[in-house]
C-alpha cells in the first residue's frame, strides 16, 4: 500500500500546483474577447 499512497499524494500535489486559465473565467481577457466578438464586421481585422 505504500506505493499507492505515495502515488496518490503525488497526484494531489501536482493537481494543487496547476493553474490552468479556462476561457470562461471572468476578467479583462474575457471582456476583451467579448468586445472583439461583438465588434462590427467592417472594423474587424482579418488575417
Amino acid at each position: 500500500m505504500k506505493i499507492k499512497t505515495r502515488f496518490i499524494k503525488s497526484v494531489v500535489e501536482t493537481a494543487a500546483k496547476e493553474d490552468t486559465v479556462m476561457p470562461w473565467t471572468r476578467g479583462a481577457r474575457r471582456a476583451a474577447f467579448i468586445a472583439k466578438r461583438n465588434a462590427p464586421a467592417a472594423t474587424r481585422k482579418t488575417a
